[in-house]
């Protein structure tokens, strides 16, 4: 509606700018034309010198309402007749008369002058002064019949919008309830109601058959969903099956196969201090050879033990001073490697974790770094850190035999070696234990190494 009574309204004022340029215009070609009769019917009086004859001609003027004065001027400009005979002398202007064709608006009126002309001789000049009452007279009508359109307009406007509102913005209406109440209640039973086959009955079948494919959607997630609980708690029996199979496992090896390998190895060490003398050279070296196996066996099975138990253990996080545990690991086992390392442990930043596995992860990267360094003429230990990312990287670098790079995807598996258990002692979990304590811890672990060049491990940490 405002849209309609905005273009209205410029339409009409486009077309009032219009006539007022027009009627103005041709208002003028009147006065002129008017002033051209009364100019040749006063010659006569100017060339006899007659005043009341040239009164008698501006006489005529009487039938023209909108004229204010008329003033006659002889060829020196003196005023030789007006019209009306009481107009107040003083308003006729005397020092601005012109004796050539010529006009002007001034304070809501038309002024011309027109020469009095015979014979190509001028006579004097007429000057004639006219109101505009007549344009705005159809200024004041054009205003009330645009008002009249506009007000109908209006009106008319009003009851077709309320007549288009029960076909086109009421099923618009209702279609925006539908959507509403689905997004609220999350009901995608619910369909909007199709009033006639128009656009708007278009717009509402492809709704409607959207929430249909939703809830299609909807009833296959649901059915996807259950089955797949029923398949996380079937995983999750077989799962704590499998956690007590693994326990009655780990039972069974601590006690069954400990006590086996604890008589092998006492057997083995009495028959050496009983017997040993009556074995000669090749039975003492097989029998050291049966104690040093057991004893790996055992190493292997507390190994074995201490990483099955670690997905059970809970992480109790503790404000730690890594400086101070590194040190400590390093105390304990420099004892074990000989003082021929030079280690050096550079300030590291403290951060939260479970005292004993943190330390685990310090014992088994600093022992490797030890004894894969070992054979080296002068061993060589950093251990330090630095921040990025957010997170807090400790490292642990060594100048001893390195790895191959190729073989990095094992480094960190159960039982997997990258050296001969003859060339270095170990059981192949401790890296396996790391890696999962510092998963536990949400960190990263990761290595790099070069053969004969040494090795870098690192892990980070998340700042806390």
């Amino acid at each position: 509606m405002l849209t309609s009574a905005a273009v209205l309204l410029f339409t009409f004022l486009s077309y009032l700018v219009y006539e007022v340029v027009t009627f103005r215009q041709t208002y003028v070609r009147q006065l002129y034309t008017l002033g051209r009769i009364i100019s040749t019917n006063c010659t006569a009086a100017l060339a006899f010198d007659n005043p009341d004859d040239a009164g008698e001609v501006l006489m005529a003027l009487k039938a023209e309402k909108h004229i204010v004065v008329a003033v006659l001027y002889d060829k020196q400009g003196n005023l030789f007749s007006k019209y009306p005979q009481d107009y107040p002398l003083q308003t006729i202007p005397r020092d601005q008369v012109q004796f050539q064709e010529d006009h002007r608006f001034e304070e809501s009126h038309l002024i011309i002058f027109e020469p009095v002309v015979q014979n190509n001789k001028t006579l004097g000049v007429l000057y004639l002064k006219s109101d505009m009452d007549a344009m705005y007279d159809r200024i004041g009508l054009y205003a009330s019949i645009a008002a009249a359109v506009i007000a109908i307009s209006f009106v008319v406007a009003y009851f077709l919008s309320n007549k288009l509102q029960q076909s086109i913005s009421e099923p618009v209406h209702a279609l925006t309830r539908t959507a509403k109440t689905v997004s609220e209640k999350k009901d995608y039973s619910v369909r909007a109601t199709k009033t006639g086959n128009d656009e708007i009955g278009y717009l509402t079948d492809a709704f409607n058959q959207m929430l249909s494919e939703i809830q299609t959607q909807n009833a296959q997630i649901q059915l996807f969903n259950q089955k797949l609980e029923l398949t996380i708690e079937r995983r999750t029996h077989d799962l704590e099956i499998a956690n007590k199979e693994l326990e009655a496992f780990s039972y069974s090896v601590s006690h069954d196969l400990r006590a086996p390998l604890r008589s092998i190895n006492g057997f083995s060490g009495i028959l050496m201090e009983d017997y040993g003398h009556l074995l000669g050279e090749e039975g003492i070296k097989t029998l050291k050879s049966i104690m040093r196996n057991g004893t790996r066996m055992g190493q292997l099975i507390d190994d074995l033990l201490a990483f099955s138990r670690l997905g059970k253990q809970h992480v109790a996080k503790l404000n730690l001073n890594m400086t101070a545990l590194a040190r400590t690991v390093y105390d304990d086992l420099k004892e074990q490697y000989g003082n021929k390392s030079e280690i050096v442990i550079n300030p590291l930043p403290e951060i939260k974790g479970d005292r004993s596995m943190l330390r685990q992860v310090m014992q088994n990267l600093i022992s490797n770094a030890l004894k894969y360094s070992m054979k080296r003429d002068k061993p060589l230990v950093e251990i330090g850190a630095y921040r990025e990312n957010g997170e807090n990287v400790y490292y642990v670098k060594d100048n001893g035999a390195g790895f191959n790079m190729q073989y990095y995807d094992k480094l960190f598996g159960v039982f997997q070696r990258l050296h001969s258990a003859t060339d270095f002692e170990g059981t192949g979990v401790g890296l396996a234990l790391v890696h999962r304590i510092i998963a536990k811890h949400d960190g990263r672990i990761w290595a790099e190494g070069k053969e004969n060049e040494g090795a870098t491990f690192y892990f980070s940490l998340p700042v806390t």
